[in-house]
């Protein structure tokens, strides 16, 4: 019995010091990328007091043909629109690490006007960018 006992311990300290590895094939070398991140923030510097009309914003991460990732805010009156000082701030890892160059940004829509955006670049070799829209 106690040489059972012993040899159960040595064999579960044996099971819990293994190493898993990763076998790569003859002259590669896994490639590990740092993780991109995008600080989206909101505001205004414009006097909208009194205007009730809707807005909806979307924080958006990708290529023309292709989202990376979409994401809508609750909709809210034009007037709503924090200034500067309480800026709605979001930060995003970028979804699978993608590492090619994205645009990132804002897409909008007010209602019964129309629909636009602010984009800009997020070059494949970046880590960070931020997105600092004041809306107008």
């Amino acid at each position: 019995m106690k040489t059972f006992f012993i040899l159960t311990i040595a064999g579960v300290f044996a099971i819990a010091s293994c190493n898993k590895y990763q076998i790569y094939p003859p002259g590669t070398n896994p490639v590990t990328y740092p993780q991109r991140k995008v600080r989206f923030e909101l505001f205004t510097n414009e006097n909208f007091a009194g205007d009730k009309g809707n807005i909806q914003f979307t924080i958006h991460m990708g290529t023309a043909p292709r989202p990376v990732f979409d994401s809508s805010l609750a909709k809210m009156k034009i007037e709503d629109i924090p200034d500067s000082a309480h800026r709605i701030i979001i930060e995003k890892l970028v979804p699978g690490n993608d590492t090619s160059t994205l645009e990132v940004g804002f897409l909008y829509t007010i209602e019964n006007v129309g629909y636009s955006w602010h984009l800009e670049l997020f070059k494949g070799g970046e880590t960070f960018k931020q997105v600092q829209y004041s809306f107008k």
